[in-house]
């Protein structure tokens, strides 16, 4: 779509205001409206003007001033402003200079995309994430100097099977027991489907939606594959659209990985592939059908995994989820159909174009662009090294020894371990300059300072229960 295209849409659709988006570095969506009028083909040049020292991880406060440069390719009507409004996302230029921003992550997903071009490997990656999301009817939370708690609260939650509910009728999924039911007991088929529909408006393909294993109203909702960038926009729109529709009907959705004690938490699943001139490269005689490259990248996320996380699975709750017992994949190792393991070959269909790979232990707290560009670049890191996956993990965990478990290499225990193995293994993140020292270093930076060392000051509540008459 050129700025021309870009009239026209707005005229078509009766719009009278554009709404300008664009992603800050811990991967929320921030925005500005404007007057449909007040734009024209230079604004596609020349951007519009931002604080930059206001958005989190960005500017100092004496270099503040940003551009924000639209893309008309990203066009869609809003489905939630009352006046028909363009929603637009923008690049981040440095006004000065003109260049990139090097701290936009939509930038460092643009780099990747042209790091695989330029490589000559392939040309196009696919990505098909699965996000899965909590809708609450309530939350509440609170941290001050003598007091701290949250409480959560969900219809569909076991923990009211005693609440008077005028009529209680009892239909409550179970802990673990959420997966797949029909109505009664799950209760939010009509808004996973408004959901749904609401995606479709803004040219995103859903392939389906249905209630995840978690008690108290998890979901997951499933988007087909798309190119690179394309999926990390259409992931923002994600969040956006399934929160809005939720607060439509006074209900909260969550993509916190683990909001509720003793049940499973919510991952996002996210499948790789590589094409070249229209073919895919994944599928061969190897392990699980694959081509040497495809055994190859995976070594490569092997390899990097434990600093690939810092982006894919980035917050301390992400380590609440990543643990024994909950379907988690805390083991870095490949599998055919071992969903234990952190990287999976799906088997359910073998033509070539369905061969990909399915790396399960980024959660959907994380910034698609960041989280889809570590996860592409560990992969090509194998590719051009030729790096050995290892021994498949098909056998059932429990099953096996702790001698042979202590062998296989796990998942980060909390965030700051990841933070370290990124602090020590980002040499493959930052070929052809697709992550920045710069980036890197700013990102460990603030989750040290915001996330890490409050979270290290702060008793928790069951340490009274523990402790408290000690």
């Amino acid at each position: 779509m050129t700025p021309d295209d870009f009239f026209r849409y707005a005229k078509e659709n009766g719009a009278s205001m554009v709404d300008l988006k664009f992603t800050d570095l811990l991967g929320t969506w921030q925005h500005c409206t404007f007057p449909i009028e007040t734009w024209d083909e230079s604004t596609f040049v020349d951007g519009v003007g931002f604080d930059g020292s206001s958005v989190r991880g960005w500017q100092a406060i004496n270099v503040s001033d940003m551009v924000a440069v639209p893309d008309p390719s990203t066009a869609a009507i809003d489905p939630f402003f009352d006046e028909p409004t363009v929603s637009i996302i923008a690049n981040i230029v440095d006004p000065e200079t003109r260049e990139d921003y090097s701290r936009d992550p939509r930038h460092v997903a643009r780099k990747a995309d042209a790091y695989l071009k330029e490589s000559g490997i392939a040309d196009v990656c696919y990505i098909g994430p699965e996000p899965e999301f909590f809708v609450f009817d309530q939350v509440r939370y609170e941290q001050t100097q003598n007091r701290g708690f949250y409480e959560i609260d969900s219809v569909e939650g076991q923990w009211n099977t005693a609440r008077f509910e005028e009529p209680n009728l009892g239909y409550k999924p179970s802990y673990k027991g959420g997966y797949f039911p029909v109505s009664p007991t799950d209760t939010y088929h009509n808004l996973r489907t408004e959901m749904t529909l609401q995606l479709q408006k803004v040219g995103i393909t859903v392939e389906a939606h249905h209630h995840e294993v978690g008690t108290g109203g998890q979901a997951e909702i499933d988007m087909k594959f798309e190119p690179l960038l394309q999926m990390a926009d259409h992931f923002m729109w994600f969040k956006y659209i399934i929160k809005n529709v939720a607060k439509n009907h006074g209900k909260t959705v969550t993509f916190m990985p683990k909001p509720i004690f003793e049940d499973n938490g919510s991952g996002m699943h996210t499948h790789l592939s590589l094409w070249k001139d229209g073919q895919p490269l994944f599928a061969g005689d190897g392990y699980a059908g694959l081509s040497d490259m495809a055994l190859h990248g995976i070594g490569g996320l092997l390899k990097h995994a434990r600093a690939v996380l810092a982006f894919a699975a980035p917050t301390a709750n992400s380590y609440r989820r990543l643990v024994p017992g909950y379907e988690a994949p805390v083991n870095l190792a490949m599998s055919k159909r071992n969903r234990s393991a952190s990287v999976r070959i799906p088997m359910y269909v073998n033509s070539p174009k369905a061969k990909r790979l399915e790396f399960r232990c980024p959660d959907p707290s994380s910034n698609g662009y960041l989280m889809f560009s570590a996860i592409l670049m560990a992969v090509l890191d194998g590719i051009e090294n030729e790096i050995d996956p290892g021994e498949p993990l098909d056998r059932d965990i429990y099953e096996m020894t702790q001698v042979e478990l202590d062998e296989t290499a796990k998942t980060p225990t909390d965030l700051e371990e990841a933070l370290d193995a990124l602090d020590e293994d980002h040499a493959f993140l930052t070929k052809g300059d697709v992550f920045t020292d710069d980036l890197i270093e700013t990102w460990i930076e603030y989750k040290m300072e915001n996330e890490v060392l409050p979270l290290r000051l702060r008793p928790h509540p069951h340490e009274f229960f523990l402790y408290y008459d000690s």
